[in-house]
């Protein structure tokens, strides 16, 4: 793997899907993504991680029951060539079906990233991610940072960034603009701070 980060600009798409494959028979729980041209391996999620996943998808159930939030590898970056595993990515039931490991993130309404406990978190989810979704146009980009204990809502994508980031403390209400149009109370989140 260390041979693939030291050369990243020359690794074609299709490439970093096979090996993604082979790595994850290999090492049980291997998350890889290929964003910018560079291979990143993404931390396996925390039990606290995965109860704020668990908190938004109850929200977004009783919200929105048309939707779901998939944990789907997604094609991203302008020309589709990058490759994603967001924490969460919203988007209406069913609409992944038949697409495989990397689908398209046409139908995707709001990809979800939650930090991590690894140095890339800074590098990964506030700047690289943001601008792979917004370049892919997903609508809004939710960044829940358990570091700043914050809530980010990215959203109006341009094709190169998000034009609009608001963001607020643990506790505050945020709203999350259409096409989700859900309000999170955001006071649950404390409990899961770092």
């Amino acid at each position: 793997m260390a041979a693939l980060a030291d050369r990243p600009h020359i690794m074609e798409t299709e490439h970093f899907e096979e090996a993604a494959r082979i790595l994850s028979r290999l090492e049980k729980g291997a998350r890889l993504e290929f964003i910018d041209g560079k291979v990143r391996s993404k931390p396996m999620p925390d039990g606290d991680h995965g109860l704020i996943i668990e908190w938004l998808t109850r929200i977004c159930i009783q919200s929105r029951p048309e939707l779901w939030l998939y944990d789907q590898g997604l094609k991203v970056d302008a020309y589709r060539k990058g490759r994603a595993r967001p924490d969460g990515s919203l988007a209406p039931t069913g609409c992944f079906a038949g697409q495989g490991e990397w689908a398209d993130a046409d139908p995707v309404l709001m990809a979800v990233e939650v930090t991590s406990h690894d140095s890339d978190t800074h590098q990964r989810d506030r700047v690289e991610k943001p601008r792979a979704y917004a370049e892919t146009r997903i609508p809004l980009y939710l960044l829940i940072d358990r570091q700043a204990c914050e809530v980010s809502v990215y959203s109006e994508p341009d094709g190169d960034r998000y034009e609009n980031v608001h963001t607020v403390p643990y506790g505050k209400p945020v709203h999350l603009p259409d096409p989700v149009n859900i309000t999170l109370e955001t006071e649950a989140l404390k409990d899961w701070a770092d």
